[in-house]
């Protein structure tokens, strides 16, 4: 199979999915996108992307005009009629922080229902170490071929962040592993297409999945270090910011931002997976562990810095007007998956707290998700505490005449403390304190 026989079907049209889907499309393959969401299909077919991303409409629309790219919901259908099937499904935790691949293995399934001699597919989706192996490929031979022998499976996870996805999916290295070297090399041809980023083969899917985790688990723990070190300045009166600035000077030292918790569909979940796999198979791995337990204290470590500088104000969270400064889970993005905002909300609103609510991304229907107000920025900043959650440029201009009550937390060191005090505030930070 060379670059003009590839015919794609890509499984899942979210966040990362649309953009693959869209830059391939872009370089003249024929793409069938398949949603299961039949509002979200109109809109992809009327070129509508369902999700902010730069550039995305502009592919996108490129795409439908040059017949090279058309939404559908009949996932079977799309199946037959490609021979290169690309899973980016969602993998979220249940309830135990246990993987959820109850979509990786529908899609699996629609698959061999359409899978032929020759065919590829290629998992994308954050997964568990061995899923490709002792998940998909079962699934996939419930189409009467053998993987190896008839066609091929291939891993490769995707790195990209919102608003710079599609310019990181075609710059960034790429990571491909396959159940053999026939696997490997096809997927290699395939993504050579569309990245200017090296290709890096390693040994097998496995190894593969594991890279996806290491990335972002490297991240996690870095993050919950210089939380731990945040807490200890504040206690000592340090200011943080400064010291990790300074520290990352040392040629082997980089040191991640403090701030209220982790978000995202990735940093916030993909450690779980690896500690799943660990578990099953009698490894402790009690520094990943505890690094996500800091990182998902660090709301409740901003509810005691409210409940601080209101005490100091004379009041308490109950019957206060709390104002919020942002959901997103990070700066000028509209995403709010796994946000740490959403447990400070509710802590808040649960001690009596009337929450009120500004981003300037997120749509009012999505904030009225939380456990609190949709309300404009001069609103917010009339609250008895103004509690900075996002780190938004557009929070970057808030001055100290611009709020009313002139009691503060920051949880992004994105304005100067200095500046708060001097006319005379109440600030509270988790990075600059």
């Amino acid at each position: 199979m060379d670059g003009n026989d590839f015919k794609i079907a890509v499984f899942g049209l979210g966040h990362i999915g649309l953009p693959t889907a869209a830059i391939f499309a872009d370089k003249g393959l024929e793409v069938v996108g398949v949603a299961r969401n039949e509002r979200k299909m109109e809109m992809i077919n009327n070129g509508i992307p369902p999700i902010m991303e730069t550039g995305l409409k502009t592919l996108l629309n490129s795409a439908i005009e040059k017949n090279k790219f058309i939404a559908t919901s009949d996932g079977v259908e799309a199946s037959k009629i490609s021979n290169v099937h690309i899973i980016i499904v969602p993998t979220p935790k249940d309830n135990a922080n246990n993987s959820e691949l109850s979509a990786v293995t529908s899609v699996a399934e629609t698959i061999s229902k359409g899978l032929k001699s020759g065919d590829l597919v290629i998992v994308e989706s954050t997964v568990p170490p061995k899923t490709c192996e002792t998940i998909v490929v079962p699934l996939l031979e419930k189409s009467g071929f053998n993987a190896g022998e008839d066609f091929g499976v291939a891993y490769t996870p995707e790195r990209a962040i919102p608003t710079s996805t599609i310019h990181e999916m075609t710059h960034n290295p790429r990571v491909i592993g396959g159940i053999d070297d026939k696997s490997t090399d096809t997927a290699a041809d395939l993504y050579s297409m569309v990245t200017e980023g090296k290709i890096i083969k390693v040994k097998n899917t496995m190894t593969a999945e594991i890279v996806k985790l290491m990335e972002n688990i490297y991240r996690d723990v870095n993050i919950a270090l210089a939380n731990e070190f945040s807490m200890i300045c504040r206690a000592l009166g340090a200011d943080v910011i400064e010291a990790i600035d300074a520290a990352n000077h040392h040629p082997r030292v980089n040191i991640h931002t403090p701030g209220p918790g982790v978000g995202g569909h990735c940093i916030s979940i993909d450690p779980y997976f690896l500690i799943e796999s660990a578990n099953n198979n009698g490894v402790k791995v009690s520094l990943i562990q505890t690094s996500r337990d800091v990182n998902n204290s660090m709301p409740l470590q901003v509810v005691k810095l409210v409940k601080s500088a209101l005490k100091e104000s004379g009041k308490s969270v109950s019957h206060s007007k709390i104002g919020i400064l942002g959901v997103a889970y990070k700066g000028n993005i509209a995403d709010t998956r796994e946000t740490p905002a959403k447990p400070l909300i509710e802590t808040l609103n649960d001690e009596g707290g009337e929450i009120y609510i500004h981003d300037p991304y997120v749509p009012p229907e999505t904030i009225q998700t939380f456990a609190g107000k949709p309300a404009a920025l001069q609103d917010v900043l009339k609250c008895d505490c103004v509690v900075l959650v996002t780190d938004h440029d557009l929070y970057r201009n808030i001055t100290p005449e611009m709020v009313e009550k002139k009691v503060f937390v920051s949880t992004r060191p994105i304005i100067n403390p200095e500046d708060f005090r001097k006319k005379g505030f109440i600030f509270r930070g988790i990075g600059r304190c």
